[in-house]
């Protein structure tokens, strides 16, 4: 999502609510300017100085701050978004009942932003008839409901309840914001790094972790698309929502984005292929008793996956390359960009600076898209899913 969105994140009184400082954490790195409002029963969980050294802003909780600039009603007025999590039983009831009796109450009925909540409480709970009922309503007048997951709650009880990952509920809740641009698009996108056997146990591979590659997934799929992602050696999970194919090397990427690629309307190789892979593989752990202090590999070369994508598209089909490259200099890399994608004929080309302590692995990203002319479409910086948002807004424009 390209503007910087005013987002208040609601936090009530579970256990969970430890939690909702990763979902403010999550927020503010993407861009977003996160005013929380926590009530009483939060702040017994977490206190104000965590939420607000996280949120960057003063944590609000009584309807009674800033009367004079009527505060209970001017947060909800300048919400984009209203994020509660975690939404315990109390809340949602309240929220259902339309009750005001707190500054959070009050925040959501002065507002029109749309309104996602995280429900958080133990199985009982979410089953009981009155909060079946209390979501029903909710979700009848257009709030987002994110969850709960199965697993662990508090003590040594499981099952439906448990707040989903902070991850996730970030994903869901800008997801609601995002225009549907993309609707009845079939989008193909690879991500990770593949791995070349050299016998069971080792491999040459890279240091791409795949985040960025899971982004633009997101991404995509939050502006309507039908999205595969073709999945080598993640280090990062990829949505439930998205449909994904695990390789593990450059051959079983080849065969996998052939299969797929031929009724989709673009394809994005955000992947780090292996260029080379051993000659031979040994069917047997290599001893170093038996191959003694230096090794000598035979490598032969990889199929130009990207190349052959532009070589047999079919009309209208947008194919999409990424470069990683190492040069510190910002025209020498345009110039390398600039020669890659004239030999693989791509539409569109990602360039990205990677080194021992940027790109690969990490949680942000600068990039610089440019087209089969050479010429740039745009830069972008910031966190993954921020630079996949702007690299599908580019992709938007070419598909329209």
């Amino acid at each position: 999502m390209g503007r910087r969105l005013n987002i208040v994140v609601g936090v009530t009184g579970g256990i969970a609510a430890y939690k909702a400082v990763n979902v403010i954490r999550g927020l503010v790195l993407a861009g977003h300017d996160v005013h929380v409002v926590a009530t009483d029963a939060a702040l017994r969980f977490v206190g104000t100085p965590t939420l607000e050294a996280i949120s960057r802003n003063t944590v609000h909780t009584s309807l009674y701050e800033g009367v004079a600039e009527v505060r209970h009603v001017a947060i909800g007025q300048a919400a984009d978004l209203i994020v509660i999590a975690p939404a315990t039983a109390n809340t949602i009831a309240k929220l259902a009942a339309g009750l005001a009796d707190d500054l959070l109450g009050n925040t959501v009925l002065a507002s029109r932003a749309p309104v996602v909540i995280a429900p958080a409480m133990h199985t009982e709970m979410w089953q009981h008839p009155a909060t079946v009922n209390n979501i029903a309503v909710l979700v009848s007048r257009g709030v987002t409901v994110v969850g709960p997951a199965v697993g662990q709650l508090t003590g040594t009880d499981s099952g439906p309840g448990r707040l989903e990952e902070p991850e996730e509920i970030i994903r869901a809740a800008l997801a609601v914001l995002q225009p549907k641009d993309l609707d009845g698009r079939r989008i193909l996108i690879t991500a990770g790094g593949t791995r070349e056997a050299l016998d069971p146990v080792r491999y040459l591979g890279n240091r791409s972790s795949g985040k960025q590659g899971v982004a633009l997934a997101v991404a995509a799929a939050a502006r309507g698309a039908d999205v595969t992602l073709i999945a080598a050696n993640l280090e990062v999970a990829a949505p439930s929502s998205i449909r994904v194919v695990p390789v593990i090397s450059t051959l079983e990427l080849a065969a996998a984005v052939q299969d797929a690629a031929r009724d989709v309307d673009a394809v994005i190789m955000a992947v780090a292929v292996a260029d080379y892979r051993p000659e031979f593989v040994a069917d047997e752990k290599l001893k170093k008793e038996a191959v003694g202090d230096r090794v000598m590999l035979a490598l032969v070369k990889n199929p130009d996956i990207l190349a052959g994508l532009a070589e047999t598209r079919r009309p209208g089909q947008l194919i999409i390359g990424f470069a990683a490259e190492t040069e510190p200099d910002r025209d020498a890399m345009l110039e390398l960009g600039r020669a890659k994608i004239a030999r693989k004929n791509s539409d569109l080309l990602v360039l990205n600076r990677v080194g021992w302590s940027e790109g690969f692995g990490t949680d942000q990203n600068t990039i610089v898209m440019i087209d089969s002319l050479g010429a740039i479409v745009m830069e972008a910086s910031g966190s993954k899913q921020t630079v996949a948002d702007r690299i599908f807004d580019a992709v938007v424009a070419r598909l329209a």
